[in-house]
């Protein structure tokens, strides 16, 4: 902070005097000319050389100890912007850049700055104060930049002046991603937020709790080392000890402090897992320290030192025991590869680090490889000298030297930085001539994107382009959704509570949805219901007012019609269980109303068919057993019985419940869930069984008397209770819905209508219309001309088993034709037994007189 404060002074005095601030020629690293300029940032040097301990003029020092894997990075650079200008993505326009070396020090990167920011095309070189930097027309368009966290904030904060777009390639610090603080400021590598993460789970996952943590003493290192704490936290990881290292190698402290950190890590014995955010030379110093001491512990690397070249080839470095590591991702770097191969053939003119490291190989050459690097690094500058091509050549191509120093992810990263920066001037480019230097301004916004920003609702798709930066955006699928730009997977909603449709940005809540009373077709069925209730009542007062007559005598009186039209009532009742909210209360009630209240139906009519079958059967075997088996309130009783018992074992051992049916994609399908499918099919079978009884009787009696005969009427509403329920269940399986109690409604309306209708409008009508037929003496002379008819049918059968035995046949009594003939003649007269006994004695003691009375 004291060193921003002295470059934030030392600018305003530049700016209070208005004099040039004049760049010295070797402050430059690399530079190439262009129509758009981009300035780039690198630590070339791993510190900054001053010959005292408190500098006393405010120059900028030389720098000291080559960096190989930074170098490479700047190549990689150079490189990219070589490849986007030898490309058709920037026709007719050239990128150009200014490289600077910051030396690993902030003071070096902040004068860097202050050249990016200031006036182009200016002799002075100077950066103007203004008040509103709209217009303001700075020397370089973007900067890429830097790879320390500590050097990268303190640059952003100057460049958040002109809002300069800066993209790093290797600051990971998680405050970078505030936008309040850093507007300007992108990178092509994840924040610390998720390698902390990714440690701590790491850990926790490998059964260890109990841990050290080194950090340096800078932004990078205070804000990893807060972020892993509270990752840590999170899973039940315990820190035994925290150390800091001096941020800058430059403080003569840290050989101290790399001795003291040791000697904790040595009395800390349980400790056997240290968490390493430092920087590549402390980790140098560190692991060479540890090698001496025979330290051998699990190391943690951070992606600063993870794949660093310069650790790994540390002599007798597997003593130290095993590290983790994590780093970024890497790509394709065969092109880089190969630039690389010929780099001897490169101009060295304006690529100061180029000739420097080839005037350091060659004062290097007679070191083996395991040594090469060091010698590099720590070799004095004075006395170097330049050799000719040729040399250089034979340097570049020993061992393929460069590429083994090459850190995938780290190079990878600079070529993203640069790609985007240049899909940014293609898209500014586009509708403007960008071959004029003031063709657009750096706060203008850059879609620095390969590919087109992915809008809320939709995913990334990756493509088969090497860079991760170019994509496709992908609509998210159903009940997925996406509430940010750029997200790479879309999230699921609850299918349980939420849907959400294609494309979407947001799940929405599912309706509840059920047979609501104020649905058109629940009305219907409502309205339908209300009037088998109406029909119900009007019959019985119709029976009630008519006590007296045969057509309601004939029916089994008044009592078994009030049972039978009190099921139908009950009947028509329980659809109204099947409409509106479900509760547990409807759920359990609905089906077990219906089911023995239609069985008491069905045991009522089945007795009638029974009576109707006995009173008029002719053949005294079957006469014999029905008399046997007619005994009508055992048989209701016992029937309702085992439906009653059916239904009490359904409710205690599975009994109907509301249940939110989540399957369909929208809404939420409140129903009743049966419980126990195979008590619904018992139950429902149970009552076709008896109906099917029921059906048998009634055809049986189906040719009894016209105008009293009820055999025939049951046996066509059997009939259509039959249909019905056999058409529900094809239709109750297939259907899926709010609808679904509806098809079981319909069904019972069908077929409680088909029964009341078959069973009782026939009686009205006579009743209401026909009231002469509904008279004792018409009923006995309809009654006696039937009996006459069985008998004489009787004995025909009876001749044609004689006739068939080879007895004489005789012809059939005429003795029930004087009844015929009285009707015919008009005569009123009340028909009794012995009519039939006077005229045809042999047939009609067939008929014995108890049993027509009790007709």
């Amino acid at each position: 902070m004291a060193l921003l404060i002295i470059v934030i002074t030392c600018f305003v005095i530049i700016l209070t005097t208005s004099q040039p601030c004049q760049t010295p020629d070797d402050f430059v690293a690399v530079a190439s000319p262009g129509h758009v300029m981009i300035g780039g940032l690198f630590a070339i040097h791993e510190k900054m050389l001053s010959s005292e301990d408190h500098p006393r003029r405010p120059q900028i020092q030389k720098c000291a100890g080559f960096e190989i894997s930074v170098f490479l990075q700047t190549l990689a650079m150079i490189h990219s912007i070589e490849m986007i200008n030898n490309s058709t993505l920037l026709p007719g326009v050239k990128l150009g850049y200014e490289i600077y070396d910051t030396c690993t020090e902030v003071t070096a990167a902040m004068a860097a700055t202050l050249r990016f920011l200031s006036k182009f095309n200016c002799s002075r070189e100077t950066v103007e104060f203004q008040c509103d930097y709209s217009s303001y027309m700075p020397r370089v368009k973007a900067v890429i930049g830097a790879g320390y966290s500590e050097i990268t904030m303190a640059v952003s904060r100057m460049l958040n002046l002109q809002l300069m777009p800066q993209v790093s390639y290797g600051s990971t610090v998680e405050i970078l991603s505030d936008k309040v603080r850093f507007p300007s400021f992108l990178r092509t590598v994840p924040s610390d937020f998720y390698q902390t993460k990714a440690m701590a789970h790491l850990i926790q996952k490998s059964g260890w709790n109990w841990i050290g943590i080194i950090t340096t003493d800078d932004d990078y290192g205070r804000l990893a080392l807060h972020t892993f704490t509270i990752q840590a936290a999170a899973n039940n990881v315990c820190i035994a000890f925290k150390e800091v290292f001096p941020a800058f190698l430059s403080d003569n402290t840290i050989q101290v402090r790399v001795n003291q950190t040791l000697e904790t890590i040595i009395a800390e014995a349980k400790v056997n897992v240290i968490v390493v955010f430092l920087r590549k030379f402390h980790v140098f110093s560190l692991f060479n320290q540890a090698i001496e001491r025979n330290i051998n512990k699990v190391w943690i690397a951070s992606d600063n030192w993870s794949t660093a070249t310069k650790i790994i080839t540390i002599p007798n470095v597997q003593k130290i025991g095993k590290v983790v590591g994590f780093t970024f991702r890497r790509g394709n770097l065969s092109s880089f590869h190969s630039f690389l191969q010929t780099l001897h053939k490169y101009p060295h003119i304006n690529n100061k680090p180029l000739r420097e490291y080839s005037m350091l190989f060659s004062a290097c050459e007679h070191v083996n490889n395991s040594e090469l690097s060091k010698c590099i690094s720590n070799h004095p500058q004075e006395n170097l000298t330049y050799k000719d091509n040729k040399a250089m050549e034979r340097n570049f191509m020993k061992n393929d030297f460069l590429w083994h120093y090459t850190e995938p992810g780290l190079i990878h990263s600079v070529q993203l930085a640069v790609l985007a920066l240049g899909y940014a001037v293609r898209d500014l480019c586009q509708v403007r001539d960008c071959q004029k230097p003031n063709a657009f301004q750096t706060w203008e916004k850059i879609l620095s994107k390969c590919s087109k920003e992915c809008s809320p609702g939709q995913m990334k798709r990756t493509t088969r382009s090497q860079h991760t930066c170019c994509y496709e955006c992908a609509s998210c699928p159903e009940n997925h959704y996406s509430n940010q730009t750029d997200m790479d997977h879309c999230l699921l909603c609850n299918n349980e509570t939420h849907w959400a449709p294609v494309r979407s940005s947001t799940c929405f809540e599912k309706e509840v949805e059920f047979l609501d009373w104020s649905d058109s077709l629940a009305i219907l069925l409502a309205a339908l219901s209300l009037l088998g209730i109406s029909l119900v009542l009007a019959i019985g007062i119709i029976f009630t007012r008519n006590l007296n007559t045969p057509v309601v005598k004939s029916s089994g009186g008044l009592t078994v019609c009030y049972v039978i039209l009190f099921c139908h009532l009950l009947n028509f009742a329980s659809t109204g269980f099947f409409i509106g909210e479900p509760q547990d209360f409807t759920c359990k009630t609905r089906q077990t109303l219906f089911g023995v209240s239609f069985t008491l139906c069905i045991s009522c009519i089945l007795m009638k068919s029974l009576k109707i079958l006995l009173a008029f059967s002719f053949d005294p075997k079957l006469q014999k057993l029905l008399k046997r088996l007619y005994k009508p309130i055992p048989i209701i009783v016992s029937c309702t019985g085992v439906q009653v018992v059916i239904c009490t074992l359904w409710l205690v051992v599975a009994a109907p419940a509301v249940e939110e049916n989540v399957s369909l994609p929208r809404v939420i399908i409140l129903e009743c869930e049966e419980g126990s499918l195979l008590a619904l099919a018992t139950m429902l079978g149970y009552i076709a069984l008896l109906a099917f009884i029921c059906f048998i009787f009634a055809f049986k009696g189906r040719k009894l008397p016209e105008n009293y005969n009820e055999a025939k009427f049951i046996t066509f509403g059997m009939l259509i209770y039959f249909i019905a329920w056999i058409t529900f269940i094809p239709v109750y399986a297939t259907t899926f819905g709010k609808y679904l109690p509806a098809v079981e409604i319909i069904v019972i309306l069908i077929s409680n209508y088909g029964i009341l209708c078959c069973t009782f409008f026939p009686k009205c009508y006579v009743i209401l219309y026909k009231q002469e037929t509904n008279t004792k003496s018409a009923f006995l002379q309809m009654l006696y001309s039937y009996s006459c008819h069985s008998a004489d049918s009787l004995a025909m059968s009876h001749i044609s088993l004689d006739a068939a035995n080879g007895l004489v046949t005789t012809n059939p009594r005429p003795g029930c034709q004087p009844a015929a003939w009285q009707k015919d003649k008009g005569l009123q007269t009340q028909a009794s037994p012995h009519i039939c006994q006077e005229n045809a004695t042999r047939g009609c003691k067939t008929w014995p007189r108890k049993r027509i009375s009790s007709i």
